[in-house]
């Protein structure tokens, strides 16, 4: 007993050791960790470790303390706007881009730190031999991933990758071909620029035919501030361009009618070219107008469509036949039984909240109203007492209706997408019975690498700055106004293979926030679960790198400030409280289901979405 206490309490200390260490080393005292069983993650400021055993033997001590250091290194040298500014769609792609910064990273970090780079070392010498790299005699054995990842860490280090790999990377060295050899090479000098090293990791894909390269701007074609990480932008509108630059934008992306998204490219220009007039004749009449009038067409001008002609916006049963849409909700439905209860326990409590909040309340004992019947009685025994009547309360629960805007991009693939389709479907169910409308909405594209819309731009000559590069695909699962049990099986088809692809977050936002100002309902809740920035490969090698996310903040801070829908964010696996005012990051998509009841009883809490209101009202800033 007293064996198994000191091991308790030596496993104890050494997690709050640990913790103390990633805080310190990654100059965040706000991280949160935690440590539980499964590999080493990191969402926001929240990292997940695995959990020691009692024992604690060496090996055991040196592997948590190399994936400690590692999260802590990327926490301070990693810059998530910047990585997924440019970050390819594939999940391929994706994997291998995420192996190269997280290399670059731990190459930073352990400069002048022996000790973490001892750690790291040692973490990275049994990982090779876990995964038996020393056994690989043939070079497909190793995956592309961990190849050109060590491979990158030898050239930015100038240490040697570990002894297990000698043979299988010797076969990859030789075969390097000179565009490989050039994008290594590129890597190892923009180490320290995190910016620079995500072109020369977009050239390494191209070179292994994994995602496109990023397009070399002409130093009179770069826009301004194209070279800068996404996360400044806002702040440089802010700062030196005042708020008339992000406000414009937004407003020439939502004050838009409808009918405008079906316009051409062309419709789209000439359309900027009134507003410029009308800024620039406006400009004259005040000082310092006429600069506000350029920044305000330029920043207009700045995110468009380059055709919407093959944009999609479809019902859920016209994407694949009944049989299909039967065999998948099953398929749904089989995957989920486990979670299915526990997601129904938090919606039985969010629905008995909502009817807490909707039960009827009457004033009594009134000279006027409703006869109060059990009140007759009095009236029998005592023929002098006067008749009693009775009022119903006027309730403060307005009629409501609710968006679940679901990411439907590849990287959503898997556990992600099937948990959000069957929280959709609890949601939905749930809210009903409640007489609260509910409308299920995805987004994603219709084609890998632009489809149509590229053609057409290649067609045309590949004019510059050609805007959004992708046929969108805006997916109605279940409409506000259809039933529950008619749109059931519709979520099934976010299961089907094929139908995830890349995500372009603005406009589909901007989407499902005008189909809510269409609606009567006099409250309108708007909630996006999403698990990674805009990503959209065609679009972003031909623009600046943060021209998908700079929309979406622009849309956001529109949304927000209007006040019309109240706007809430889920990120699963990414920090969403960088766009959103309201938003909550989880880490795994187990928790989405009692995330999405827990923000949801939030905001049907009379007290505290109050008490949000009143705060969302204070920080907006007026739209001009």
């Amino acid at each position: 007993m007293s064996g198994s206490k000191d091991g308790t309490e030596r496993s104890e200390a050494f997690k709050r050791a640990t913790a103390g260490a990633i805080r310190a080393l990654a100059g965040q005292p706000e991280v949160e960790v935690a440590f539980q069983a499964g590999p080493a993650s990191l969402a926001g400021v929240r990292a997940r470790l695995p959990s020691p055993t009692r024992g604690l033997p060496p090996a055991e001590i040196a592997r948590l303390r190399g994936a400690a250091d590692a999260v802590a290194l990327r926490l301070r040298h990693h810059d998530n706007a910047v990585h997924s500014a440019r970050s390819p769609a594939s999940r391929e792609a994706r994997e291998v881009y995420d192996a190269l910064e997280q290399a670059r990273v731990e190459t930073v970090g352990s400069r002048h730190m022996a000790g973490v780079a001892a750690n790291l070392q040692q973490k990275l010498v049994e990982q090779c031999e876990a995964d038996g790299y020393d056994r690989m005699t043939r070079k497909e054995q190793l995956p592309l991933g961990a190849a050109l990842s060590l491979l990158a860490r030898e050239r930015m280090s100038g240490l040697a990758a570990p002894a297990s790999t000698g043979r299988v990377l010797a076969l990859w060295r030789e075969s390097i071909g000179p565009e490989a050899e050039a994008a290594l090479a590129d890597m190892a000098r923009a180490t320290d620029d995190q910016v620079a090293f995500t072109r020369a990791a977009r050239k390494l894909l191209s070179a292994y035919d994994l995602a496109e390269a990023e397009a070399e701007a002409e130093p009179d074609q770069e826009p301004e501030g194209g070279d800068e990480a996404p996360e400044q932008s806002p702040q440089q509108d802010t700062a030196s361009e005042g708020e008339s630059q992000s406000q414009s934008e937004a407003e020439a992306s939502l004050s838009a009618e409808p009918d405008d998204l079906q316009g051409d490219a062309a419709e789209e220009d000439a359309d900027e070219g009134d507003e410029e007039e009308a800024a620039q004749a406006e400009g004259d009449e005040r000082p310092g107008g006429q600069q506000q009038a350029r920044d305000r067409a330029g920043d207009e001008a700045l995110y468009r469509a380059y055709t919407r002609a093959f944009d999609e916006e479809i019902a859920a049963e016209e994407l694949c036949d009944p049989e299909e849409l039967s065999r998948l909700r099953q398929q749904l439905d089989h995957q989920l039984q486990h979670l299915q209860g526990v997601v129904s326990k938090l919606a039985n409590r969010l629905q008995r909240r909502l009817m807490a909040q909707q039960t009827r309340a009457w004033d009594f004992d009134l000279e006027d109203g409703l006869l109060d019947v059990s009140r007759l009685a009095r009236v029998v025994t005592t023929p002098t007492a006067s008749l009693s009547y009775k009022r119903e309360r006027e309730t403060d629960f307005r009629d409501t209706v609710v968006t679940l805007l679901i990411d439907n991009s590849g990287s959503m693939r898997g556990r992600p997408i099937t948990v959000a389709a069957m929280c959709g479907d609890i949601l939905a169910r749930t809210l009903e019975r409640c007489a609260v409308k509910v409308e299920v909405l995805g987004f994603t594209t219709r084609a890998w690498k632009g489809g149509q819309s590229r053609e057409r731009w290649v067609q045309d000559g590949k004019p510059r700055n050609p805007g959004r590069l992708n046929d969108l695909r805006h997916i109605i699962y279940k409409s506000a106004d259809a039933p529950w049990r008619r749109s059931r099986k519709n979520l099934g088809l976010m299961l089907r293979e094929g139908l995830l692809k890349e995500n372009i977050d603005g406009e589909a936002l901007v989407w499902a926030y005008r189909r809510l100002l269409a609606r009567s309902e006099h409250r309108r809740i708007l909630m996006v679960i999403s698990d990674g920035a805009p990503v959209d490969d065609s679009t972003l090698s031909v623009n600046p790198g943060n021209y998908l996310e700079r929309h979406l903040r622009h849309a956001i801070h529109d949304i927000e400030s209007r006040g019309m829908v109240e706007l809430v964010a889920i990120g699963i696996g990414h920090d969403v409280t960088r766009y959103y005012r309201r938003a909550v990051t989880i880490v795994d998509a187990e928790e989405l289901g009692g995330t999405m009841m827990r923000q949801l009883a939030a905001l049907f809490d009379e007290t505290a979405d109050g008490a949000w209101g009143r705060a969302a009202a204070e920080r907006a800033p007026a739209v001009v």
